[in-house]
């Protein structure tokens, strides 16, 4: 797992927006525009409902790439890496969206959207970084 540094975990620690790229069974890319959470261990924590299709994709083939831009639209932080852990389990799936939920909306979510959290089977991947490169002010 590549370290990143305080420059970099700092950015990271903002609620910013992450374009996930996957690959479907054809080898093709495929994107979708995401919630994430830095653990302390360095690994990149996302969240999914099962159906969706990148989910699907990272159970079959675990290689992923982040792309993480800043609210000022010119910073940016890109991550290459692999699903290192995989959590099914509905009541700890269920509490990383409600904890994601609670850091992209500090002053609480909608209640439509966290009823539909708990209405639908949720997926947790941690992403262990492979590389990591930036354009971030110094």
């Amino acid at each position: 797992t590549t370290a990143l540094d305080d420059r970099q975990r700092a950015f990271l620690a903002q609620p910013l927006f992450a374009s996930i790229a996957t690959t479907n069974e054809a080898g093709a890319p495929r994107q979708a525009v995401i919630w994430y959470r830095l653990e302390p261990d360095g690994r990149i924590l996302v969240n999914s409902r099962v159906s969706r299709f990148w989910p699907a994709h990272l159970q079959r083939d675990g290689r992923v790439s982040l792309a993480v831009l800043g609210a000022d639209g010119y910073s940016w932080l890109g991550i290459t890496g692999h699903v290192d852990a995989v959590d099914d389990d509905h009541d700890r799936a269920l509490a990383d969206i409600l904890a994601l939920a609670d850091r992209y909306h500090p002053d609480g979510a909608e209640p439509d959207d966290l009823a539909s959290y708990r209405a639908f089977p949720r997926i947790t991947f941690r992403i262990a970084i492979d590389r990591v490169h930036d354009h971030l002010e110094d």
